[in-house]
C-alpha cells in the first residue's frame, strides 16, 4: 500500500519528537556536571581571580612594615626560632627597602610596590597568614589544594565544582602560565573529582604569555565545521559504546565532554584571546608596553578577559622568581617590579567595569620569608607568619588584618592558616566548607579536611 508523505510524517511525527528529545538529554547531561548551581547560601562572589607569587614573597619587605627590624638590624633575634627550618640563618636582616603609608587607611607598603600602594584602601591585608610546611612543594600544594601531604583535588576544582560554570562554551577553571615545579599539575588537578574540573592550562611558566592559549584550537580553522562536527560525532558514539559496555567511567566521560568543550571553544577562544582589540589605552595600562610588564600584564588582562565570559575560576601564575635566599635587594625589586603595575591595573579595571564587587582577587605566595639573614642578602622560607591580601568579593576594603611579632617572624595575632582562608573564600563565594563534601574511598572529603573557620572580622 502506498503511503503519502503526509501520512508517513502524521505516524511517525512522535518517533521525530523522541529523536529529537533524545538529542536534548543527551546535550543536558553533556553540560549538567559543569552547568552553574545555586549557591548554598547568598553569594558575596561570584569568581575568582589568584594571583600567585611563587617562591614566597618577603612580608617584611612588600606589605608588614617593621621599624624594630630596622633598628635591631644585625642583632641576634631576641627570641627561639622554630625548631624546623629549612637551611641555616643568622642575625636579624633590616629591609633594604623604605616603607611609608599610604590611603585613608593608612597601611604600610614597600616602595617596590607604587601602583598596588594606590589601591591599598580596596584591600584586605592579611599579615598574620601561616602554614604547616617549610617547603616549597608542600606548601605551594597546601595553599592550592589543603593538603601539603596528599594529592587532593585543587581550589579551582572544589569551587567549580560546587558552583558550575556560568559559561557552558568555557572551562570553569583556567590557569594561566602554571608552574611546572613543586607539584606541578597537582596544583590544578581534580584528583579523586570528576576531571571536567580539573584546571584548564594555558601554557606554561616555560612560555612567554602571549604564546599561552588555550589547547585543542590549533589549525582548527583548516577543516570544515561540518566535517569536524561528523568526526566529532563517529568519535562520541564509539565511546559512547564503550560507555554501555563498561559501565560508569569518570575518566571517558569527561573525555568526552572536553572533545565537546574544545569543538565549541574553537569559535570564541581565538578572538578571545587576541588583545589586539583591546584599546592602547588598557594595554598601555597593564604595562603591554613594556617588556618588564608585559608578561605579567597579560596574565591580568586576560584574567578580567575570562571573569567577563564567566570563567569561575583564574590563576595567573609569576614563576618561580621569589626565592631569595640571596640576592634579595635586586631581585625582589625586579620581581615587583614585573607585576606592580599589571596587578594595579587589574583592580583598576575590575572596579571600573564594576567586577570588583563580584570577583574576589586573591594575591601571595606559597609562605613568607625570615627577618633574619641568609648569607648577606638573602632570607629563608618561613610558613611561620607572612601576608597574603584580598580584594573584592565581599572584602572589607581599607584594613590590616592580624599582626607578626615585633620582627616579622611569627604571626601572634589574628592568626590565619590556609584552612581559614580556604573557609573564608567559599563562604564569600557562598559555599559552607563543611558541606562541599565528595564521597570517595568510603570518606566524605572536602577542601578544609577538619579544619578551618570562617573569618568573620574581614567580610564587608
Amino acid at each position: 500500500m502506498k503511503v503519502s508523505r503526509r501520512d508517513m510524517l502524521r505516524r511517525c511525527g512522535a518517533g521525530f519528537g523522541s529523536l529529537a528529545l533524545a538529542s536534548l538529554l543527551a546535550e543536558e547531561a553533556a553540560a549538567e556536571s559543569l552547568a552553574a548551581r545555586a549557591s548554598q547560601y547568598a553569594p558575596k562572589a561570584k569568581q575568582v581571580i589568584f594571583l600567585f607569587m611563587h617562591g614566597g614573597p618577603s612580608q617584611v619587605d612588600t606589605f608588614d612594615y617593621k621599624p624594630l627590624l630596622e633598628r635591631d638590624h644585625g642583632k641576634p633575634l631576641p627570641f627561639d626560632k622554630p625548631r624546623v627550618v629549612s637551611a641555616p640563618t643568622g642575625n636579624l636582616l633590616k629591609s633594604p627597602f623604605k616603607f611609608r603609608q599610604y590611603g585613608e587607611s593608612g597601611a604600610w607598603v614597600s616602595e617596590i610596590f607604587p601602583h598596588v600602594a594606590g589601591c591599598v584602601d580596596d584591600l584586605c591585608l592579611i599579615n598574620s597568614m601561616h602554614c604547616s610546611n617549610s617547603r616549597h612543594g608542600g606548601a605551594l600544594l597546601e595553599l592550592h589544594t589543603g593538603s601539603d601531604t596528599f594529592v587532593r583535588p585543587s581550589l579551582g576544582s572544589w569551587i567549580t565544582y560546587g558552583l558550575g560554570t556560568e559559561n557552558r562554551d568555557f572551562p570553569g577553571f583556567i590557569t594561566i602560565c602554571p608552574t611546572l615545579t613543586h607539584g606541578g599539575v597537582n596544583a590544578y588537578n581534580s584528583s579523586f573529582l570528576p576531571a571536567d574540573y580539573q584546571g584548564t592550562p594555558l601554557g606554561n611558566a616555560s612560555i612567554p604569555s602571549d604564546k599561552a592559549k588555550i589547547p585543542f584550537i590549533e589549525n582548527f580553522d583548516r577543516t570544515p565545521r561540518d566535517l569536524q562536527r561528523m568526526e566529532l560525532d563517529l568519535l562520541q558514539s564509539m565511546n559512547r559504546d564503550g560507555l554501555t559496555r563498561s559501565g560508569p567511567d569518570d575518566l571517558l566521560e569527561a573525555r568526552i565532554n572536553s572533545f565537546e568543550l574544545a569543538f565549541r571553544l574553537q569559535a570564541e577562544a581565538p578572538q578571545l584571546q587576541d588583545l589586539s582589540d583591546e584599546s592602547e589605552a588598557t594595554q598601555k595600562q597593564y604595562g603591554l608596553d613594556d617588556p618588564t610588564t608585559k608578561n605579567f600584564g597579560q596574565q591580568c588582562l586576560m584574567a578580567r578577559r575570562f571573569i567577563e565570559q564567566g570563567v569561575r575560576f583564574v590563576q595567573c601564575t609569576h614563576s618561580y622568581k621569589w626565592d631569595q635566599h640571596g640576592n634579595l635587594k635586586a631581585d625582589h625589586t625586579r620581581n615587583a617590579r614585573e607585576v606592580d603595575q599589571p596587578i594595579a591595573a587589574l583592580l583598576h579595571d575590575l572596579k571600573a567595569r564594576g567586577l570588583l564587587e563580584s570577583t574576589l582577587v586573591l594575591w601571595g605566595g606559597e609562605f613568607g620569608r625570615t627577618p633574619v639573614a641568609q648569607g648577606d642578602d638573602g632570607r629563608d622560607h618561613n610558613p611561620q607568619g607572612y601576608t597574603m591580601w584580598m580584594a573584592g568579593g565581599g572584602i572589607k576594603s581599607g584594613l590590616v588584618y592580624g599582626h607578626t611579632d615585633d620582627y616579622g617572624y611569627y604571626a601572634v595575632e589574628n592568626k590565619v592558616h590556609v584552612h581559614d582562608l580556604h573557609a573564608t573564600m567559599l563562604h564569600l563565594l557562598g559555599l559552607d566548607h563543611t558541606k562541599l563534601t565528595y564521597r570517595y574511598a568510603g570518606r566524605d572529603f572536602r577542601l578544609t579536611d577538619v579544619h578551618g573557620e570562617v573569618i568573620h572580622d574581614i567580610l564587608a
